[in-house]
């Protein structure tokens, strides 16, 4: 009688009990982790983001294995299909159980138990519930039943259940314990989830013991040893819900903010996976060479949209979240096309103008700079076109003390160096040969500027509207640089003609590599891409004997024939600014063969001849050089050499007014003090004079 009381109170109540819309349940869910997606929709990496709970995206009905179906419904309410919210044979025995002081006996429905999970206040809880909440836990089952069809509710039970830990949902429970989709969930892995469901956090031979009985209580096509053996193997570990993925890390953690969202990027899939695939391939040939990292970035040229972001090679796993993009190293070669525009801007050099090859020493603050070759040979006389094409280092020198070191350094900025924080004068000389710390995101950007027609705007992930460009670089000079940088000729004076970076279509790139093979870089551009590679190590350790061509150019070369495909198979003609003119130019006195060159409007020359200025000089020391004797070494030790190019002509070295000899190269043990050193010919005439001083005092002879 109490019991039929109890039903009817419960029967007119259900109309009171106020459930959620099942679409209102499943918009409202929202997963653990957030997802990058590419420019297509499709997924790129994800990362995890609420860490009181782990659980994926809803999982729809459909896409649960009926094998799993059918073990939690066996296991927990096998007249689910039945019932109305109330399985009442179980409720009453759990009711006169109850009355008896017995609260360890359940009668909660799939359905019943939605209702907790919906309202925290009526779920589980230790030592059971009272009446009161049972009664409106009852309501709301019923009332669930009344506005939800079947399949809803265990479609949003499937994804509201705890499984086991912090994993919440089928999701996140299959992925995690067994690597795979629900739908592909087999009937000993069905069975195994089924039998956590009464004690998530179980041990694994309690949770087999629970599966046992379910098989003896006729869960067929399952057996006992099989779920102890998956038990075993899965239940105490936990497998990454996503593939790992640590060229994107680092991305993730910029982009990524916001627990359940899809943030669309810029990127391509497609590209991305093939520079992750080139550059650990070659990072894996250069394994014996103390080489174990490298990074990859691909810009859009004309809207500054990236396209591949590659931070992390992931081989070493300590360093994954480093990001080799946005790290700052010694640049290198790298900056010389930058130089060679302004100088090109600023009408102060042409691409066919003469630049000496030949040593050069520059009086400092710090003392003498003396720049060298990457092959330690000097080329002579050679053009702009070739020096820059051939990455000759002394020329380079020799253009920034044209255009300044000052004025260098703040064109730089205007293109987008932020990481040169330190005064002009601080970097000095060093500057054309890439002392500086840069990024290569900012050499990326910087070449896409000149690929772009020298209009300099910020990169972006998303499909933003794109900044707006600014002209920093004229168009003309741009294209002069870009000509220069693609020719094949040019470059062979150093590299070749048979070199990773010849590319079956126009492609303008320029190599570099730092001081002690520290960094190693490779950054071109076709008319619709910039590919930018960096390969090192992430501690800063030098490699060994990688340059350029040997490191970063095959990655380079593989992924720009990809991001253009067959586009430029055949060719493709650059629009000629119209500030430009072409011009065929001959050479004398340097051992180049005529050819059209491209001027700016107003430099045009058809004849370019090397006239070797005071060939009669002194080489070193140079004008007011300062020379510390070091007190510890003794005086027969510590030689000053005298250095100095001559025209064949009987020369003689004259120090403070005395003789000492034939202009030849000549050791001379230093005295402390003054003095001047004279170039003199037969008539005792001064060619060249500089003044020198010599500080400090030696250890006795």
């Amino acid at each position: 009688m109490r019991l039929l009381l109890f039903a009817l109170l419960l029967l007119a109540s259900v109309a009171r009990a106020a459930v959620p819309d099942f679409a209102e349940v499943r918009a409202g869910y929202r997963s653990s982790y957030a997802e990058m997606l590419d420019r297509n929709g499709h997924f790129l990496h994800a990362r995890r983001l609420d860490a009181s709970i782990n659980r994926l995206d809803w999982v729809a009905l459909e896409d649960v294995s009926p094998a799993l179906r059918e073990a939690v419904v066996f296991a927990e309410d096998r007249d689910f299909a039945a019932h109305r919210g109330i399985d009442w044979g179980a409720t009453a025995r759990a009711f006169l159980q109850f009355l008896k002081g017995d609260k360890s006996r359940g009668a909660s429905t799939i359905t019943m138990q939605l209702a907790g999970l919906l309202e925290p206040g009526l779920g589980w809880r230790r030592g059971g519930r009272s009446v009161g909440q049972k009664w409106r836990q009852m309501q709301a089952a019923r009332a669930l039943e009344a506005r939800w069809s079947k399949a809803e509710i265990l479609e949003a039970w499937l994804n509201l259940l705890v499984f086991r830990g912090d994993l919440q949902g089928v999701g996140a429970a299959s992925r995690a314990l067994f690597g795979k989709s629900p739908a592909g969930l087999g009937r000993t892995e069905s069975l195994l989830l089924a039998a956590l469901l009464p004690a998530p956090s179980a041990s694994p031979a309690r949770v087999v013991r629970r599966a046992c009985t379910l098989i003896q209580a006729g869960f067929i096509n399952a057996d006992c040893q099989s779920v102890r053996d998956l038990a075993l193997a899965t239940l105490d570990r936990r497998l990454a819900p996503y593939p790992e993925n640590p060229a994107l890390d680092s991305l993730a953690v910029q982009l990524l903010r916001t627990p359940g969202e899809k943030r669309r990027t810029t990127l391509d899939a497609a590209l991305q996976s093939q520079a992750i695939e080139a550059l650990t391939t070659q990072l894996a040939q250069l394994r014996e060479r103390n080489v174990n990292a490298g990074a990859v970035l691909v810009l859009d040229n004309e809207t500054g949209a990236v396209r591949a972001y590659v931070a992390n090679a992931g081989l070493v796993p300590s360093a994954r979240f480093v990001d080799g993009i946005q790290a700052l190293r010694q640049a290198g070669s790298t900056l010389k096309p930058l130089l060679y525009a302004q100088a090109f801007d600023q009408r102060l050099l042409t691409a066919a103008s003469v630049l000496e090859d030949a040593p050069l020493s520059l009086a400092t603050p710090s003392g003498l700079y003396s720049p060298q070759n990457y092959d330690k040979d000097f080329k002579g006389p050679v053009s702009a076109r070739m020096a820059l094409a051939s990455s000759l280092n002394v020329p380079a020198v020799r253009v920034l003390n044209l255009v300044g070191v000052e004025a260098f350094w703040l064109g730089l900025r205007r293109l987008g160096f932020t990481s040169l924080t330190e005064a002009p004068e601080f970097y000095g000389y060093s500057l054309a040969l890439g002392s500086a710390d840069v990024s290569l995101e900012m050499l990326a950007n910087a070449y896409r500027t000149l690929g772009n027609g020298g209009r300099f705007s910020a990169l972006h992930f998303t499909d933003a509207p794109p900044a707006p460009a600014a002209a920093v670089i004229s168009e003309g000079a741009a294209f002069i640089v870009t000509d220069i940088l693609a020719d094949r000729g040019a470059r062979a004076l150093t590299f070749g003609l048979d070199n990773p970076l010849a590319l079956p279509f126009p492609a303008a790139v320029k190599t570099g590599t730092s001081k002690d093979m520290r960094d190693n870089w490779c950054i071109g551009f076709s008319s619709r891409h910039t590919v930018a590679v960096w390969v090192g190590n992430l501690d800063g350790a030098p490699m060994r004997e990688v340059s350029g061509t040997a490191g970063a150019a095959p990655v380079w070369a593989s992924v720009m024939q990809v991001a253009e495909g067959d586009r430029f198979r055949f060719g493709e003609d650059a629009p000629v600014p119209a500030e430009l003119r072409r011009q065929q130019v001959v050479f004398a006195g340097l051992a180049e063969s005529p050819r059209g060159e491209w001027f700016l409007s107003g430099t045009e020359m058809a004849t370019v001849t090397y006239v070797p200025g005071n060939a009669n000089r002194i080489v070193y020391p140079v004008n007011e050089t300062v020379v510390a004797l070091d007190p510890d070494i003794p005086g027969r030790n510590q030689r000053l050499r005298f250095r100095a190019e001559t025209l064949r002509r009987q020369l003689d070295w004259w120090l403070d007014g005395r003789r000492l000899g034939p202009a030849l190269d000549h050791d001379w043990a230093p005295v402390a003090g003054f003095h001047r050193l004279e170039l003199r010919d037969a008539t005792g005439q001064a060619l060249d004079a500089v003044v020198f001083t010599v500080r400090g005092r030696a250890l006795p002879r």
